[in-house]
């Protein structure tokens, strides 16, 4: 499987000389077509991480690689962002027109494509995004969680094969959250479209492929979901929870109770319960 992001002991200070690294040595590769999710405390570094992987910021030192281009290399910076589109957490500072099929067409419409081309790209977006039928809306009646569509919709026409993801269900109640991780899902496994998630949600990491966890600047751990949350002592070191699911068999087990902690969804913990009460 081929490499889509690629960092060799990175490293980032906003600071100069290097005080304080915000990314410490940090070496990781992601395959095409991964849902990564990427999890750490307030200044852990994951939104640095991500500006790196979009070629907002630049390494300190070190290098990091978006299909294999350099993102120290100026004249790159433009197929890097076609590469890996951005998403923010607030919709409202990403959303640049008053309608909506007109926002998602804005940046095939600089990249200097043909009409027919553009309203492709549009409709194939927004359909992928299920925001088809708003095509004529304004964006300000929209719910946040259908901004948030109209945002990743507007990197997806631009047709990257890696989308970052900064906190975007942050701003959004429970419905909207939904909405974008189904989204995100059916972009990761329908259209193949490298997922990273930067998040604090335990719930919404649970569903990529791979956890990454960052702690001041320095990769903590790497695995499964449930390899991860596994690691509930090291978590908690880090100043993040697990799914309450695991921490509940962590409970039991730390009360002597033979239970693995494998049980990540509510179905399988559950099983784990009754084979637990039924020995």
């Amino acid at each position: 499987m081929r490499e889509i992001i690629k960092t060799e002991q990175l490293r980032f200070s906003y600071q100069s000389p290097e005080t304080v690294l915000a990314l410490k040595d940090l070496s990781i590769t992601i395959p095409e077509g991964q849902f990564v999710a990427v999890l750490g405390h307030n200044g852990s570094g994951k939104s640095t991480l991500a500006k790196h992987m979009n070629a907002i910021l630049l390494p300190s030192g070190g290098a990091c690689y978006i299909a294999g281009m350099d993102t120290r290399d100026k004249s790159l910076i433009y197929d890097i962002r076609r590469t890996a589109g951005m998403v923010f957490q607030n919709p409202d500072n990403q959303i640049v027109a008053t309608v909506v099929e007109e926002d998602v067409a804005f940046a095939p419409e600089n990249m200097g494509l043909p009409q027919k081309e553009i309203r492709r790209r549009v409709d194939e977006a927004l359909l992928s995004v299920g925001m088809q039928d708003y095509k004529q809306s304004a964006p300000y009646h929209l719910s946040g969680g259908q901004k948030q569509r109209v945002a990743i919709a507007g990197v997806i026409a631009m047709r990257p094969r890696c989308i970052i993801l900064d906190e975007p269900t942050a701003m959004l109640d429970p419905i909207g959250r939904d909405e974008i991780l189904s989204t995100i899902k059916s972009l990761n496994k329908n259209h193949g479209i490298t997922i990273i998630l930067i998040t604090h949600n335990m719930n919404e990491a649970a569903e990529a492929d791979r956890i990454l966890v960052l702690s001041k600047g320095s990769l903590l751990i790497d695995g499964t979901p449930k390899e991860v949350f596994e690691n509930v002592e090291t978590m908690k070191s880090a100043g993040l929870s697990v799914p309450q699911t695991v921490e509940l068999l962590y409970e039991l087990k730390k009360l002597g109770c033979p239970v693995s902690l494998d049980g990540l969804r509510v179905n399988e913990c559950a099983d784990i319960l009754y084979r637990f009460l039924e020995a």
